[in-house]
């Protein structure tokens, strides 16, 4: 019996989805308190970006 292949990026991403997005806003808060808000907005647009290619992937609510 072969063993299964590792899990992809994209698998692995959505299983881990919240903390990566809660990591992504943690790098944002520590990098406004440095005083570089472009940096911390770059952060929060790869956030914002994960969060909706989520909710695009769901089946609608019936």
């Amino acid at each position: 019996m072969a063993d299964a292949p590792p899990p992809g990026v994209g698998e692995v991403a959505a299983l881990y989805l919240g903390n990566l997005l809660y990591a992504l806003e943690r790098c944002a808060l520590s990098l406004e308190g440095e005083g570089k808000p472009d940096d911390a907005a770059f952060y929060r647009g790869i956030g914002r970006l994960l969060a909706e290619a989520h909710g695009r992937g769901k089946p609608p609510r019936s």
